[in-house]
């Protein structure tokens, strides 16, 4: 095929003999840019759909461009013999004008030839026969393969010499062999990925379109196409199931809550961990129907059904849940109390039931807008008012002109369901206050200007909102947040809203205090874990922590402090009587030690005994043995902290501190990879919590196992390496004569 198209391009050389009025044969190009078209030929540039198949990357439709000039035919010359294969399935006939046409012996058709000088040439001719447009030809095996024209492929005796060219052509699957069941395969993996509907096998458009592509594909039914998509689900997971057979840590999980339009409940398991390169990684587990996900018996059977079936049943480190409710207390104890009879969890349990961060950020959020709802109403009618007419506009810019208002801020329209689009469009109001009151007395029919009153109310709620705001963009900055991050945004948030229940304007402390007793309660239950992941990262360690709960505490500071250092201590503990396992890196560890033992027995007792100071050895070995040695631990913490750099990996220094901290490097891996938010890389954080998810009708009618193949395959395919079955496409330039 490759040869094919290379003599479609040929050109015929400057000098050549066209006799009368005899066609430049092959893939010659003709006549300075006409185009022949389908069944006739057009003058200067004029262009005629053609209906032809065009192959490859040409832009030709029908048949060849033409650009060698034209010229007058040598006398005496004699008439050239056909000599193109092609001629064996067409003959040439004559049509008014003094015009020929080439006529397909199979089907019938007729094709533009020449016209007078002009000459269309055979390349048209070959793709009816070689691409199946001959509607003779049914199928892949019938199609006539003609060799590629050479330099003897043309209409005229004796052989036309043609310079060498280069030419390109295309390897990878334009040259692979067709595979049925490889393209069903990555059909699968299109409608997951992508969120297609397994019926889209059944209809006509995607059939034409597939058939264009290639016309042996055979079209699977919709459970042909379920089996596709559910190989694809078992072939990821058994993948999945060896990366964590090697996995050297714990796992933490992530739950989540769905519902459907039949009031079926789904939960949403997806496991955190951090890998033998010190790399954080999160995968869906399971997408599990469940008779009522609110219960914390159903969730406790779905987690530890899911274990169960990782093999994961000893490696369970903390819950992360989304679920906010007023008996979470009670929620969380039974969770715990359940799943402890089953697994081993970690200091007694106490790191083991973890709030989403994101969604505690967002209830306070929408309850602060929940609390000036009609003010934002009135904000949103005149917004819309504005922007209803491009007058209205320039009457409201030409006010804003007038008073001087310095705001670059646009109005716009927030989304109800994200409360961050609505905090900016108060903040840009709350610029044009002045504007609006204004806009009120020049325009008769508006009405909806907020009052003084209802501005100060919008004011105390964006300082507010601001908090909340900035914070989860600092979460947000991260790709894969690691748990130490959090506490430093919400030790700050707790200190800001426990300042404000003081404030001494009413509105401002009425906000401050609803915000604060909300938040109050996730940092009770969830201080204590964030707090210990910070203490994992050098570059603050108990130091952090001493100086915030100082700023929130007061006096009573060291109490608290007391409860977050002997926590620290017991689960140091409860890894301590851990063995170590056989990772490469703690048998290079090994090996070192090996080393420097045998470095100190054959070099170390010579010159002790004559350097004239064994006494002074006798003295170190003293105090050794009188001294107890220091843990990891406090070895770590006693330590000078870590410079504060912008560019600072936590992960990258734990990995290379593995050897120096082997037991307390185990510890910091799983605590850094608690998840303390639910979302999602690439999920929007100011929509999480705002309700349960809920799954679409058309999801929601498939059979519970194809909808948890869809879900969790199309978390493990992006993270897939791309496919090597055959190789990636690539231009490779050769040379043919």
């Amino acid at each position: 095929m490759a040869e094919e198209t290379a003599n479609d391009t040929q050109v015929a050389e400057e000098n050549e003999v066209v006799p009368n009025d005899e066609a430049v044969q092959a893939d010659e190009l003709v006549q300075a840019e006409d185009m022949a078209q389908a069944d006739e030929l057009i003058q200067g540039e004029e262009i005629n759909q053609g209906d032809e198949l065009v192959h490859g990357d040409d832009f030709i439709q029908g048949n060849e461009l033409v650009v060698a000039e034209e010229t007058t035919p040598r006398t005496g010359t004699r008439r050239r013999r056909k000599k193109s294969l092609v001629w064996e399935h067409f003959t040439i006939e004559e049509v008014a004008g003094g015009a020929t046409r080439a006529c397909c012996n199979l089907c019938k058709q007729t094709f533009a030839y020449s016209s007078g000088s002009k000459i269309a040439g055979t390349s048209h001719l070959k793709r009816h026969i070689t691409l199946g447009s001959c509607p003779k030809i049914k199928n892949q095996e019938q199609r006539l393969a003609l060799p590629s024209a050479g330099g003897t492929d043309n209409d005229g005796e004796g052989t036309v010499e043609r310079r060498t060219k280069r030419r390109y052509r295309y390897t990878g699957y334009a040259n692979a062999a067709f595979d049925q069941d490889r393209s069903c395969s990555y059909l699968a993996k299109m409608i997951i990925q992508h969120d297609y509907p397994l019926h889209i096998v059944q209809q006509q458009a995607f059939g034409t379109f597939i058939e264009s592509l290639q016309p042996r594909f055979k079209i699977v039914d919709v459970d042909t196409m379920e089996g596709e998509v559910y190989a694809v689900y078992q072939k990821e997971k058994e993948n999945l199931l060896q990366a964590f057979n090697t996995m050297p840590g714990r796992i933490s999980l992530t739950i989540g809550l769905w519902t459907t339009s039949q009031t079926l409940g789904y939960v949403s398991l997806a496991g955190q961990f951090i890998d033998s390169e010190w790399k954080v990684h999160r995968r869906m587990l399971s997408f599990m129907m469940v008779s009522s996900p609110h219960s914390e018996n159903a969730l406790s059977k779905a987690i530890s059904m899911t274990l169960s079936d990782w093999n994961m049943k000893d490696k369970l480190f903390t819950i992360t849940l989304d679920n906010e409710c007023s008996s979470h207390d009670i929620y969380s104890a039974n969770l715990r109390d359940y799943l402890s009879n089953k697994n081993n969890l970690m200091l007694k349990g106490q790191l083991f039931v973890v709030r989403c961060y994101a969604h505690i950020l967002n209830a306070i959020a929408q309850d602060v807008i929940a609390s000036i709802h009609g003010v934002i109403y009135n904000i949103r009618e005149s917004i819309k008012f504005i922007k209803a007419s491009s007058a209205r506009e320039e009457k409201f810019a030409e006010i804003a002109l007038q008073l001087e208002i310095p705001s670059t801020k646009t109005l716009c329209l927030d989304v109800t369901t994200q409360w961050n689009t609505t905090y900016l469009m108060l903040l840009a109001a709350l610029d044009y206050k002045q504007a609006f009151t204004t806009l009120e007395t020049c325009v008769d029919n508006y009405n909806e200007a907020p009052s003084g009153e209802d501005w100060k109310k919008v004011e105390a709620a964006c300082t507010y909102l601001k908090l909340l705001y900035d914070s989860a963009h600092s979460i947000m900055a991260s790709t894969n947040p690691t748990s130490n991050l959090f506490f430093h945004e919400a030790w700050k948030l707790q200190l800001e809203l426990s300042n404000g229940t003081g404030h001494e304007d009413p509105i401002f402390s009425s906000i401050a205090k609803d915000m604060h007793e909300r938040f109050d309660k996730y940092w009770k239950d969830c201080s204590l874990v964030l707090a210990i992941a910070v203490v994992m990262d050098p570059r603050f360690k108990m130091k952090l922590v001493e100086f915030s709960y100082s700023k929130i505490y007061g006096a009573e500071a060291g109490k608290y402090v007391k409860v977050v250092n002997d926590s620290l201590h017991e689960l140091y503990k409860e890894y301590v009587a851990q063995p170590l396992p056989l990772t490469p890196a703690y048998a290079e560890q090994g090996e070192a030690n090996d080393v420097a033992a045998n470095a100190n027995a054959t070099q170390g007792n010579p010159p002790s005994t004559s350097d004239g100071l064994l006494d002074f050895d006798m003295y170190l070995s003293e105090i050794q043995s009188s001294q107890p040695a220091k843990c990891e631990l406090e070895q770590y913490l006693e330590e000078s902290l870590t410079p504060r750099i912008q560019e600072f990996d936590i992960l990258n220094w734990w990995k290379l501190n593995t050897l120096k901290f082997p037991t307390l490097s185990k510890m910091a891996r799983d605590i850094l990879a608690i998840p303390m938010s639910i979302v999602s890389s690439g999920s929007s954080i100011f929509s999480a919590g705002t309700g349960n998810r809920m799954l679409d009708d058309y999801r929601s009618s498939l059979r519970p196992e194809i909808v948890e193949a869809l879900v969790c395959a199309k978390d493990w395919l992006q993270y897939s390496p791309a496919p090597t079955e055959v190789p990636s496409s690539a231009m490779v330039k050769t040379e043919a004569s």
